[in-house]
């Protein structure tokens, strides 16, 4: 347990984070560490977050050291995509019980999971979890780990981040710090090359990377790891020979990023593939840190080239959808990377944003949100479910882009709304990307839908029946038979 208190410290205390950099000597070497509360980690723990960081390496097995609850369904972690292997979305659980626990079992049952798993698996890996009940009754996964690895001879990986120490980001950064000390310069590759770069923090959610990826692959650039979209361990084990990297989401690994900037000497930029300006500037910045590494200078001018023919295709595709969406308004209620990349690239084409939300968002990501809006009153750190109700109610907004949780506030003001988050069922990456977002937007927009939904209920819209006498001695005459028919029904029947 001290090890693991020793490494939340030195999470606390990234110097690579924005907000650290902004303190002085004393605040930073207390951290950036909040006093928790109950229900903080409300929106994942850090055991969540480590697992949304290490499950995508699709071909490890990923064993929960914990009471059954934990593991919960595997096959909804996420939206991320796998192009080959599948053991990563098996549901592995030691299934800890209160006997267990009581007698002390949890160790000797964890070691025979591994071995479980090993013979009738044979993964390259297996990830051990800590989790909250497992690390209070002191289960040693790590001295478990060690003695399973030389015993069956695989990787066995500990992650020690229980639930209880925290947030989900900060399981984001145990989990590249996991990496960091049992998997990253573990292996060796045999076709090392000056064009092998990382890219870190990229989930490859609804297969985004799938789109992005071939775009390198026509610039000769590798990727000697994607951490942790579409992943394989292996990959992973050699990633400290890439020459370049390229972090898409610093909130989770950043520390990963610098560790392997200070350890191999790997320079790595932030960036985005989300929108067309941003996804050119990403193509551009790989090249000139491969260029800086060694790599031929020709690489700058087939970049350009590609660059040019991408976008002009993307721009033609475009212009199909202005007309239908310029000066239309999106309030964007989401975070991280997306609260700046996203706006950006939807400005581009015309689109109004009325607000975006920073939760999750570093220093760095709040200012560059300033810089595209030019107004602070459009950005808000987190609205409560009633604003943003009573922001869409009123029409201020033609389109809210947001998360799973969010989509019921949406409907309920008859507002149209889009999923962006991880839930999402559509890739938005890259210059495909941004035209298939671009698509959605539209579709959702000017669905008929809405239009029949926002009509008056027909129940609220009847005309008032009046009751008028019969007006001719035929009509007296067929209204007095039907008295008398219900009469007789009656008298047969009776009273109901």
């Amino acid at each position: 347990m001290s090890s693991l208190r020793a490494k939340i410290q030195d999470v606390f205390k990234e110097p690579a984070c924005e907000q650290n950099r902004g303190k002085d000597a004393k605040a930073r070497k207390e951290g950036c560490s909040k006093p928790l509360t109950p229900g903080a980690a409300a929106g994942g723990c850090a055991f969540d977050g480590a697992k949304i960081v290490l499950q995508p390496i699709t071909d490890v097995a990923h064993l929960i050291h914990a009471p059954l609850a934990c593991e919960g369904n595997s096959w909804d972690n996420r939206g991320a995509a796998s192009s080959g292997p599948t053991l990563w979305r098996t549901s592995f659980t030691t299934d800890l019980t209160e006997l267990d626990v009581v007698m002390g079992q949890g160790e000797r049952k964890l070691f025979k999971a591994i071995r479980e798993i090993k013979e009738a698996h044979r993964p390259p890996a297996i990830f051990v979890y800590a989790t909250c009940v497992t690390a209070l009754i002191g289960d040693d996964i790590e001295a478990v780990c060690k003695d399973a690895a030389e015993k069956f001879g695989l990787p066995v990986v500990p992650v020690n981040a229980p639930g209880f120490v925290g947030s989900k980001n900060l399981g984001n950064k145990l989990a590249g710090e996991a990496l960091l000390d049992h998997v990253i310069g573990t292996a060796e590759p045999d076709d090392a090359g000056p064009y092998d770069i990382n890219i870190l923090g990229e989930f490859n959610l609804s297969g985004e990377f799938w789109l992005v990826k071939p775009l390198l692959d026509r610039l000769g650039i590798r990727v000697r790891a994607c951490i942790p979209g579409d992943a394989r361990y292996f990959d992973i084990a050699c990633a400290h020979r890439a020459r370049a990297a390229m972090m898409v989401c610093s909130t989770a690994l950043i520390n990963l990023a610098r560790k392997m900037e200070q350890r191999w000497d790997i320079p790595f930029f932030e960036g985005s593939f989300y929108g067309i300006t941003d996804t050119s500037e990403a193509l551009r910045q790989i090249s000139q840190l491969l260029v800086k590494k060694g790599a031929d200078p020709e690489i700058l001018c087939r970049t350009e080239a590609l660059i040019a023919e991408e976008e002009a295709i993307a721009w033609k595709k475009l212009a199909a959808y202005r007309p239908r969406l310029e000066g239309k308004r999106v309030l964007l209620n989401t975070g991280g990377v997306k609260a700046w990349s996203v706006v950006h690239a939807l400005m581009e084409i015309g689109i109004e944003i009325v607000g975006t939300s920073v939760k999750k968002s570093t220093v760095e990501d709040k200012e560059r949100i300033k810089q595209i809006l030019k107004d602070d009153n459009h950005i808000f750190e987190q609205m409560a479910p009633r604003e943003l109700y009573a922001m869409l109610s009123e029409h201020n907004a033609d389109i809210m882009l947001s998360g799973g949780r969010t989509q019921f506030i949406a409907l309920k003001a008859k507002t149209p709304w889009l999923d962006i988050n991880q839930e999402r069922q559509h890739p938005y990456a890259g210059y495909d990307g941004m035209v298939e977002l671009v698509r959605q937007i539209e579709l959702a927009i000017h669905n008929p839908i809405w239009r029949q939904v926002r009509e008056p209920a027909p129940w609220d819209c009847q005309p008032a029946v009046r009751e008028e006498l019969p007006s001719t001695k035929s009509e007296a005459a067929t209204l007095h038979a039907v008295q008398e028919f219900a009469g007789t029904m009656a008298d047969d029947f009776g009273e109901c």
